[in-house]
């Protein structure tokens, strides 16, 4: 072979493998996305076990921890919850039943009511929010309006017009310094108050925001400052319940925080005349807003009904209540088309809605509503 047919063969064997590397390194580029996709899945699949192995680690370290110097901590390992979310409000109608002198509260979820009981077209007509709502003239105590009147339910801070009456009825002076103390706190819904313990105001002043503002705190120390102390105030407010023909209602506590406070509609109707003959419950339940002095400040409390502060109601005494259990209440006694009526809203829902209802009842009375029906019931032998 020449020399010159070696340096060609030599230059075609380096061309060849040359064009064999490139060709390998071209197919290893190409399977190298693929590759690193698999790796990758592999690893966000690989990484909650990993680190859900770390957190409970961790947590385990946690616990340990809490048990050394008894302070809870929170767990760091998250859970997945099953459960249904929990209901910020259980509407429920209650049934009051007596048992070896005890009161106890039965309830069961509430239904959708649909028609009200004794006037056949209002409810639908109305359409109101309040579970409970009950109208009467105050003059002829012709009913009105009636809308489940008779269902026994917790009528929460209502319960303050009975606390208030009690009070005026023992006759105890009205200019009398009370001191708030750790007994007036809320052991039933925890709740705050403004009024703090040590504040001392007069039995007036307590009876002031009780009705206007329904401060918790001054209900129950005008309770406590009662002849035989906050259980024969209790007593006392039973026994008034009853001596006003209310046999449905039951008071266990002066302020309304506890559900087994409960009342009708058609007893509320009593207990609503039986206060506005006290001028004193008349006139501070209707005020807009008032200051008291605690003997270390100033505290400035404000009417808890929108109707009073609006000024476009004729309103000669009121009172509102809340609590879960309860709902939205209020009781009124107002004057519509020259006539006083006596407004009974229990157990609504939303915020403004007893509001609202009051404004639909009044409207509807303006309209002629009544008539309306009154003309219905005639027509069918009512009376």
């Amino acid at each position: 072979m020449t020399r010159q047919e070696f340096s060609i063969g030599k230059a075609l064997r380096v061309v060849s493998t040359t064009i064999a590397l490139s060709v390998c390194a071209a197919l290893a580029n190409a399977a190298a996305p693929s590759a690193a996709l698999a790796t990758s899945a592999d690893a966000t699949q690989a990484t909650p076990s990993v680190k859900k192995s770390k957190r409970i680690k961790v947590t385990k370290k946690t616990e340990k921890a809490a048990a050394a110097d008894g302070k809870p901590r929170a767990r760091t390992a998250k859970v997945a919850s099953t459960a249904e979310p929990t209901r910020t409000r259980r509407r429920v109608h209650y049934r009051l039943a007596a048992r070896e002198g005890a009161v106890k509260v039965a309830y069961e979820p509430r239904t959708s009511v649909g028609t009200a009981f004794g006037l056949h077209d209002a409810p639908d007509e109305l359409a109101l929010r309040s579970s409970v709502a009950y109208v009467v003239d105050q003059n002829t105590h012709e009913t009105l309006f009636d809308k489940n009147s008779q269902a026994v339910v917790p009528i929460a801070s209502i319960t303050k017009l009975m606390t208030a009456m009690v009070v005026l009825d023992s006759k105890a002076p009205l200019t009398e310094q009370i001191e708030v103390t750790d007994e007036d706190r809320d052991t039933v819904k925890n709740t705050g108050s403004r009024l703090s313990v040590g504040s001392v105001l007069s039995r007036e002043d307590m009876l002031h925001i009780a009705l206007m503002a329904s401060e918790n705190r001054a209900a129950a120390a005008l309770s406590r400052y009662y002849p035989g102390g906050r259980p024969a105030f209790i007593a006392a407010m039973n026994h008034k319940a009853q001596e006003l023909g209310m046999p449905e209602t039951h008071f266990l506590s002066p302020s309304g925080l506890t559900s087994e406070n409960v009342s009708t509609g058609r007893d509320l109707v009593k207990m609503v005349n039986a206060a506005y003959q006290y001028p004193l419950i008349r006139e501070f339940s209707t005020d807009e807003s008032y200051d008291v002095f605690t003997g270390r400040k100033t505290i400035h409390y404000g009417t808890t009904n929108a109707l009073v502060r609006g000024h476009k109601w004729d309103i000669g005494l009121q009172k509102t209540g809340f609590i879960n259990e309860a709902g939205e209440c209020m009781v009124m006694q107002t004057t519509i088309q020259n006539r006083p009526i006596v407004i009974v809203l229990l157990d609504s829902s939303g915020k403004y809605s007893r509001f609202g209802d009051a404004q639909r009842i009044r409207s509807w009375i303006d309209a002629g509503g009544v008539q309306r029906v009154t003309s219905i019931e005639n027509s069918r032998g009512g009376t």
